[in-house]
Order: structure tokens, then sequence, then C-alpha cells
């Protein structure tokens, strides 16, 4: 008997028969037509940079893979044929074999970008100068009252809060129109901080209703008086807006954007207005600047003007804007997200990789939150830096300018923002109220957190916080009117008790014109005869007046019917909210030659 032969090798294997369905050259054809339509309906939505370093290009090529492979797969009919499966296999290897080539150009664009062997690289993508809290002059220095017209009291919460109610004052547009909160951007305008929220459809329905006509209108937001205006286009001369976030066709941000610039990799578009009011879209465009797809950097910036997209400027070199003073009134070209995260490269790998990942001596990192302070003509965000090894407390702050991406360090160790919370939080634990994220300042040289304090997004009162006591907490007692000046006025004082330090803070009350009229009144008993030396009377008071000057409360009281008054805040002296007409009171004052005279104390 002949020996049987059995072969183990698997080259006696027999091979799949290929077997192509009828009209085959036909259904090639429509397959690579359906991938062609496939592919520009998911460009239309998906807008992809055409360029190898933007990411989303190859998912869209891997959708146009996978769109070829299905519909061989159903032109051949090899979900009810299978000996057509081989057919589709070998259909599928040269759309395969473009999308491992793709694959491996990413996994190596990766590989090359890794921080493992760019750390260095990726310290130096912000330029950071590091220098001792309280040292030079600083954009959160507070030296009197009238500096905090540059910071916001209120926070993007409450002033979402304060836009809605505006939108809804308006009952024509109220009904068509919704804030659209995402694209909102913090400027500085005419000095002040401003919030500015752009309209977006409420739904599709009002969409086709409206979209021929555009948003009438934007919302500006005064984040420190907190006055909110709905800035109407047509009543200073302009078009409405027609290129917006909120479109969904041809007019969308985006899609014009993509449609001239199809190679440009953009970041998050913020609107801002010009010194007219205008609106422009603020549109960063980045590159990657450490291998492929590693260390995104702002390249250069395009400006559609909102009421017509083909009003467009490109600057290709960021610097170029910067330099122009026709567009000084742009304040952000660097996004916060793009901002904290150069500044996280810088901190942790300022000191090498492996030192970023084991013993870790230096690290540090952002704290969860930022805030803006406004200076001069630009707006810097800030952002509380912690150590990696222990995040209860901060090692300092950073400030980064949002236009010129200027970035300062200053290094001061206390409690964290979210401890500072917390703390302003439990003054009014009975309340219930929660505090803003707080914006650190430099108060005389004292590190403090500054907050509101709100209960359903509305103001109710401002509050203190020491960086480094953190028990050192206090806020303005008047839940009606929330006093400014009262809260910097109580944490003087408890500084002051705490470590014996004086700071020398200007917060004078300012004072209407006149009220009343007559002459200083004359016979009073006085310590200090003389200007400027405190005085007292004694009187039946014989009328009150009240008055809210820049967000204080001030009484102004006459007594025994003579021409006089005296003025008082009630962070001076709050026992003056109980007194009535007829009421015998003591007033210490100072002498003036006016018919309105600061008073010091009053009291019966």
């Amino acid at each position: 008997m002949d020996p049987i032969k059995v072969d183990f090798s698997g080259k006696g294997k027999p091979k799949e028969v290929v077997i192509p369905p009828e009209k085959k050259v036909l259904k090639i054809i429509i397959c690579i037509l359906t991938t062609i339509i496939g592919g520009g309906i998911a460009y239309y939505f998906m807008l992809p940079a055409i360029n190898f370093k933007a990411i989303e290009l190859y998912y869209f090529i891997a959708i146009l893979i996978a769109i070829y492979i299905v519909m061989t797969f159903i032109t051949s009919k090899a979900f009810a044929k299978p000996e057509y499966i081989p057919y589709v296999k070998r259909q599928s290897i040269i759309p395969l074999a473009i999308g491992l080539v793709f694959a491996l150009v990413l996994g190596i664009g990766y590989l090359v970008s890794a921080p493992l062997f760019r750390a260095q690289r990726y310290s130096e993508i912000i330029d950071v100068t590091e220098e001792e809290f309280g040292a030079g002059d600083s954009v959160t220095t507070i030296t009197s009252l009238e500096d905090f017209s540059t910071v916001p009291m209120i926070d993007q919460d409450v002033a979402l809060n304060l836009a809605n109610k505006t939108l809804g004052d308006l009952s024509d547009w109220v009904s068509q129109f919704v804030i659209d909160e995402k694209y909102s951007t913090q400027v500085n305008f005419e000095g002040n901080p401003y919030r500015i929220f752009p309209l977006k459809y409420g739904d599709v329905f009002k969409w086709i209703k409206n979209t021929k006509e555009g948003f009438p209108a934007y919302i500006a937001v005064n984040m420190y008086t907190q006055e909110t205006e709905a800035f109407i286009l047509a009543d200073h001369g302009l078009e409405n807006i027609q290129v917006s976030t909120g479109e969904y066709l041809n007019e969308r941000l985006d899609r014009v954007l993509r449609f001239k610039f199809p190679t440009y990799m953009f970041g998050t578009p913020s609107l801002e207005i010009n010194e007219k009011g205008e609106p422009y879209w603020v549109c960063e465009y980045y590159d990657k600047t450490i291998g492929l797809v590693g260390g995104t950097d702002v390249k250069g910036v395009v400006l559609v003007n909102a009421c017509d997209k083909n009003d467009i400027v490109d600057f290709k070199d960021v610097e170029d804007l910067k330099s122009n003073e026709e567009y000084s009134w742009i304040d952000q070209i660097y996004s916060d997200d793009l901002l904290i995260e150069q500044y996280n490269y810088y901190g942790k790998y300022n000191g090498g990789f492996i030192n970023g990942y084991i013993g870790q001596t230096g690290v540090m990192t952002t704290t969860v939150g930022s805030s803006y302070i406004a200076s001069g003509d630009d707006v810097w965000l800030y952002t509380g830096v912690t150590s990696v090894t222990n995040d209860d407390s901060i090692v300092g702050f950073a400030i980064i300018n949002q236009r010129t991406k200027e970035a300062v360090f200053q290094e001061i160790s206390g409690t964290t923002e979210s401890g500072a919370q917390t703390s302003a939080q439990g003054i009014v634990s009975d309340k219930g109220w929660t505090a803003t994220f707080p914006l650190l300042l430099n108060i005389d040289g004292e590190a403090t957190y500054f907050m509101a304090l709100k209960d359903n997004n509305v103001v109710k009162s401002y509050a203190m916080v020491s960086v480094e006591r953190v028990q050192d907490a206090v806020r303005s007692e008047d839940d009606a009117n929330p006093d400014l000046e009262a809260c910097l006025k109580a944490y003087v004082s408890k500084v002051k008790a705490s470590t014996k330090k004086e700071l020398n803070i200007e917060y004078d009350v300012i004072l209407p014109d006149a009220i009343g009229g007559g002459e200083s009144s004359g016979g009073d008993d006085s310590t200090d005869k003389g200007e400027n030396k405190l005085q007292k009377i004694t009187g039946v008071i014989t009328d009150i007046r009240t008055a809210v000057v820049n967000g204080n409360s001030i009484y102004y009281i006459a007594v025994d019917n003579k021409p006089v008054y005296y003025s008082i805040s009630t962070a001076e002296d709050d026992a003056v909210v109980i007194l009535n007409v007829g009421d015998t009171v003591n007033i210490s004052y100072v002498a003036s030659e006016e018919s309105i005279v600061t008073a010091k104390t009053i009291g019966k």
C-alpha cells in the first residue's frame, strides 16, 4: 500500500475563487460616484482642513474608504450571495492600502511629535517671565477703588443671565432668537471689561423664517457695572449679521472659512467689536510647530465682517496683526484653551520629560478655572498655578495677554481658588449663595481673591479672601445693594486686625452735585475747630433722603430744619438705616462750606 501523504504546510490550500458580479465595470463606476457624493456630503458637514497636520483629515479619509467598501458589498449583493465575498475583498485591497499608508503617516507623525523626544520644544512654546508677587507694576495691582473698573464684577454665568433678561425684554425677538453662549467673548471696550454675546436661531423653523434677514443685534454686558445693552445694528447704520455660528448652511462661519481657506486649521472663533460697535469674527488659524501633530500655535488670523461675508482680511503672520494699529481693538488672538495648554507644557516639561513624570521637581500645572482682567487696550487671562505634588495650595498665578501672548508668573503661596470660594461661601452659609471663580488681585501688596456671591445668577454681595490666610474673609453686608466700597473697607480692616498692616487704599465716596441748598450749619459743638477737623452736632432729624451712588447706599440727613445735609454710607455706619424723622441723633462730621457735609458717624 502506498503511504498516505498529508500536507500540513497549508501550501496545498485551495485558493478562493473570485467571481466578479455581472456588469462589474458599471458597478465599480457606481461605487466611485457614490463615494464622491458621500464624501462631498461628509466634507460639507465635517469641513476638514486639507492638511496632513489636521487630524480630521484622516477621519475624513477613513469615511471615504468605508463608503467605497460598503458600496462594493452592496452593489455586488454579497450579503445575499456569499460567493461574491472574495470579489469584495479584492476590490478593498487598494482602498485599505491607501488607508494603511495614511495611518502610518499619522502614527509616525505622533511618534516624532511626542514629548518623550521633544520635551524642551514643548516647554518653549510659550515664553514665561517669572517674578515675585508684587514685584513691579502688574495688571492685577489695585491701589484705589477706581482701579476696580478694569475688574469684572461678575462671571460668565451672571452675564449670561443678564443677557437673557435683556433679550427677554425684546418681545419681537425672544420668540425667534436665543443667546449663543458658546461663542461669547470677553473684550475690553472703552476701558471696561465687556462680554459680547451673539445670537442664534431658536430652532430650524425660526432659521427658515429669519435667515434671509440675519441677526438684528448682539448683546453686550458690562462686566463691571453690569449694564446690558442689545446693540441693534440698524440703529447704528449697520447691516444685520449674516455670517454667524448660528447659521445652518453656507452663511455658517466655519463654512465661509473652509470654502475660502481649504488648507487652514482653525481654532475657536471669537466675536469682537471695534470702536464703532461693528461686529467681527476673529478666527485664529494655527500650525503644528513640533513634528507633524504637536505644538499647536497660532500662525495667523482671519477677520470676517459678521455683516458681510465678502469682507475678509487674512493676516498670514500673527505678528503683522499685533503691530497693526488699525486693528488694535482686537483683544483675543489666542484662545483661553490654547494659552492654558501651552502654559501647562511649560510647567510640566521645563525640567525635561523624565522630571515631568518622575521626581517632578518644580513641575506645575494650572488650577481648574480661569478669569479675565482688562488693562489698557488688552484682556489678560488669569489662572492659578499649583504644584503637581501638592494641589491643595497654589504656588503662584499666571496672567497671559490674549493679544500678544505675553505671560507672567508671579510667585505666591496660599489657598487655591476653590479654597477661597469655600471660605467666601462659608460667610453666607445660611443663605446658600455661591461664589464666582475668584480673581487674584494685588491690593496694595496683599494677595487677595475677589469674587461675587450670587443666588440664581443674581449678584447679592462681593467677597474678598486673603490668599495666605484663608480665614480672613469678608463680604459687603448690604444684600439689597452689593457695595464694593464696603467690601474693600471691611477687608482692609480685617487685614489690619490680622497683620497690623496698613493698606493705603483710596476709596472716597463720590457725592452728587447737590441736594438741597443753603449755608453751612453754625453753632455746632466740636472737639477740634477748623477745616478738616472732626466736629459733632446733636439735633432732631427733620428730613432723610437716600440715593445709590456707584453702587453704594448713601443717606442724606438734615437736622433742626437747617439747610445742610449730612451724608453717610451704610458702610461707614449701618445704624443709619433704622433712623426716622423725629429721632434725636449725634453726628460726627468734617467741617465744610458746602451744603452737603460728609459725616463720619451718625447714631442716636
